[in-house]
């Protein structure tokens, strides 16, 4: 019978120490996007887990080991989301089952992330959509109207940071991403407002988006622009100013380089709608391209950010007066001119405090927006409805037409008007010398 007691009694401390150690999910967060959500679990410490999916219905069974549930997963909204339901259960005792009902099948990705500043422990589910049913399609380039067929310039906006992601955070709890979500909404509603130009956003909510796809929505938009906005901050509240990036030749090298190694990578076009590809070129062939085009899409940004500088500097404090260079990866498209605009220090409490505000948010954007114009009025990408300005403007608004015939060249065109093919190509956004019959070609004075 002693013995029997001993027996039950190290059984009881064992089951007491094993439920002791098991670590609790203390909360859950969700964050809907357009080509995945992401489902975030608050954990005491580390968990052993493993995950699998179902189909008819659609769902992802996760299991935790030694895990106790401790938040309600019913208050949880998932409106927006492949979820309809979360349920749980106990498993083998000490175990916890957690099934996700979904509205279709997904791809389960899965990782767990050290504590932060704002948070512990966190196991990160994402769900992703490879149907690509829910991904936000990217239009192609819109037209003003009334602008005889020329394209908008397409200016895309990039808040940085969102969902699990919130940058830094203020003295009095100011977050990166909420701000620069709110600013990067201004700008597009500002650019949108000009004729000539179409907005677009990477993000449009609370959700993040990996830096990588960034560039590669900027690419599927047919952006002429990249533009990134960001918060900055430091240890002390002391420093302020806005700031203006641009990509660094380092980073510039090691785009290059990542470009040249990925073959899949090959099959894209640089410089554009009917740019060149790298496919079947020899890897010096390539370099080259990609280092032309690397270049030129560097100085664009340091154009395009110069501008923006000189027109920030009228209404807010300048971190540094000149454009920054540096290897950021949301700057690495070799083909979009591409710049990062910090608004100013979250970290400093005034920046904070104007940062917070509607009135201070709309300055900075403003001044991006002349800073931007400023720049594509100088120098418009062709085919667009600012360069047909310029010509008219050049040409002294005095333009002729001429209507394609059978047999007619744009050389011989050229001849009969006594102008050049490459003031013919310009002139009317012309990719190459071919005409087609009935095409109507516009003729600048002489």
């Amino acid at each position: 019978m002693k013995t029997l007691t001993m027996l039950v009694s190290v059984w009881l401390l064992a089951v007491s120490m094993q439920a002791q150690a098991a670590t609790n999910v203390e909360g859950i967060r969700i964050w809907p996007a357009p080509d995945h959500t992401r489902l975030v679990l608050d954990t005491e410490g580390k968990v052993s887990h493993n995950m699998f999916a179902l189909s008819n219905p659609s769902r992802l069974v996760i299991d935790l080991k030694n895990t106790r549930l401790k938040t309600d997963f019913d208050k949880l909204d998932l409106s927006g989301s492949p979820v309809r339901r979360i349920r749980s259960a106990p498993r083998n005792g000490t175990d916890l089952r957690v099934v996700l009902d979904l509205t279709s099948d997904i791809k389960p990705r899965s990782f767990q992330l050290d504590p932060n500043q704002q948070y512990g422990h966190r196991l990160v589910v994402d769900l992703i959509d490879e149907s690509g049913s829910r991904l936000e399609k990217a239009t192609k380039p819109t037209v003003t109207h009334n602008s005889a067929g020329k394209r908008d310039v397409i200016v895309v906006i990039d808040a940085g940071h969102g969902g699990e992601d919130p940058g830094a955070t203020g003295p009095r709890g100011t977050r990166e991403k909420d701000v620069v979500l709110k600013m990067s909404h201004t700008l597009a509603d500002m650019i949108n407002k000009q004729p000539g130009y179409t907005a677009k956003l990477t993000r449009t909510g609370d959700y993040y988006i990996g830096l990588r796809n960034r560039t590669i929505l900027a690419r599927k938009y047919s952006a002429d622009l990249f533009v990134s906005v960001h918060a900055d901050a430091f240890r002390t509240p002391r420093p302020k100013g806005a700031s203006v990036f641009a990509l660094s030749q380092r980073g510039a090298t090691s785009e290059t380089a990542r470009w040249l190694a990925k073959s899949e990578n090959r099959s894209d076009l640089i410089g554009g709608t009917g740019g060149v590809s790298l496919d079947g070129r020899d890897d010096m062939l390539a370099g080259v391209l990609l280092d032309l085009s690397m270049t030129a899409s560097i100085n664009a940004s340091l154009g395009v950010g110069s501008s923006i500088l000189g027109k920030l500097s009228g209404v807010a404090h300048l971190h540094k007066p000149g454009v920054e260079q540096a290897a950021f990866a949301v700057l690495k498209s070799p083909d979009i001119p591409s710049i990062l605009v910090e608004a100013g220090f979250i970290s400093n409490p005034q920046e904070e405090r104007n940062l917070s505000t509607d009135w201070y948010r709309s300055k900075l954007s403003g001044a991006i927006m002349k800073g931007i114009d400023e720049y594509f009025q100088k120098t418009p990408p062709p085919g667009t409805l600012l360069a047909w300005q310029k010509q008219s403007r050049q040409a002294g608004g005095r333009i002729s037409r001429y209507k394609v015939q059978r047999g007619d060249t744009l050389s011989g065109v050229a001849r009969k008007n006594q102008t050049t093919v490459s003031e013919l190509m310009q002139f009317n956004g012309l990719r190459d010398d071919r005409v087609m019959v009935g095409q109507t070609i516009r003729i600048p004075s002489s």
